[in-house]
């Protein structure tokens, strides 16, 4: 990334042009921030320092006619239950956003993690005459049908939080989300640094299917190796994002080894899953290194009360992005095919302090 790696401050707002400030979100916390040291946008996404040259797609290139997105038929499908906090944010957000533009007749379905229905939900969507569809996907294969029947009617879709193996400008519209990469090569600088560099370490793999958990491992791993090759990976296992596989997962491994120095969660639920298992097992707090990534609450408390050593941000906050993108692109401007926006980190140095900026 081309900011540091720890929570950005204020301050970055002098890059300018270079950034663009998602800023729905940020204008009721500006007066509350000066002292706590909170970023006056805690709440907000932004979007990382944009490639000039990067690729990009208008209404001409898609195909469909300028609309106004306020009297627009827009559908929204959410790819899992909104029993964890992430799900639950994404999906307020873009009510929130929605409500705010005025939009008067959205569209909710939440698929409950079942690929076959979000497939037939979109595609009831479809049907049902939407002129937009922003969607968060289970699986980032399987998608033809649907990607047949928008191209049919030139639906733009913007999918967020996981891609779509498909090809944007044609098959979608855009992208918008984090670095997965990115943020598994974070875990793993943190991880180094909590475990002094050597020892073992087991990861709880996300769900299988979706280019969130292989990008999170291979950015952990190949981190791992290249700047703590005295650190073994000994153990993975999914937990399917799930606070209770995670721990389930986690009391198999510490019976397999008991000897365990550190546990990446591919996301919070897993990671707190985790902790319930480590003190399950009668472990202190700061015995198992405990890293993972998404920024909610209740994993930055834990590292406020010394279970968990880091957690890198995944910012669920699309609403104001993504219909901002809709926005320009109805109006004919160009748009990203690929957003990709910059997360913040937790770790012992600001957990107590920034905790408001968790979701």
């Amino acid at each position: 990334m081309s900011v540091s790696h720890r929570s950005w401050r204020p301050a970055a707002a002098i890059l300018g042009a270079a950034l663009l400030f998602v800023s729905a979100c940020a204008k009721s916390e500006d007066s509350d921030t000066a002292s706590t040291g909170t970023p006056a946008s805690a709440g907000a996404q932004v979007v990382q320092s944009a490639d000039a040259g990067g690729p990009t797609c208008t209404i001409d290139q898609y195909g469909g006619t300028k609309i106004d997105l306020k009297t627009a038929k827009v559908g929204f499908s959410q790819s899992e239950k909104e029993a964890n906090p992430f799900r639950i944010a994404e999906t307020q957000s873009i009510k929130d956003e929605a409500a705010k533009l005025g939009i008067s007749n959205p569209t909710f379905t939440n698929a409950n993690s079942q690929f076959n229905k979000q497939i037939s939900d979109v595609e009831q969507m479809i049907d049902s005459g939407v002129q937009l569809l922003v969607i968060a996907p289970l699986n980032s294969d399987g998608w033809d049908s649907v990607f047949a029947k928008a191209s049919a009617k030139k639906i733009p879709i913007i999918t967020i939080d996981r891609k779509i193996n498909a090809t944007p400008c044609k098959d979608y519209l855009t992208f918008i989300g984090s670095d997965f990469a990115e943020q598994g090569k974070r875990a793993a600088d943190e991880m180094a640094k909590a475990m002094g560099n050597k020892g073992k370490v087991a990861i709880l793999l996300g769900s299988p299917g979706n280019n969130v958990t292989t990008l999170r491992t291979s950015g952990f791993k190949d981190q791992i190796a290249k700047v703590a090759p005295d650190i073994e990976v000994v153990f993975e296992q999914t937990g399917n994002f799930s606070r209770e596989e995670g721990q389930k997962v986690t009391e198999q491994l510490l019976q397999s080894n008991p000897d365990i120095n550190g546990i990446y969660g591919e996301n919070d639920e897993m990671a707190l899953g985790a902790i319930t298992a480590l003190k399950g097992a009668a472990k202190k707090a700061g015995d198992v290194k405990v890293v993972s990534i998404d920024g909610t609450k209740g994993a930055v408390q834990a590292i406020v009360d010394g279970w968990a050593s880091a957690v890198i941000e995944s910012n669920p906050r699309f609403g104001p992005l993504a219909f901002e993108t809709a926005t320009k692109f109805f109006n004919g401007e160009p748009v990203g095919q690929d957003i990709i926006i910059q997360d913040r980190q937790y770790g012992a140095d600001n957990a107590k302090t920034d905790i408001s900026a968790a979701y």
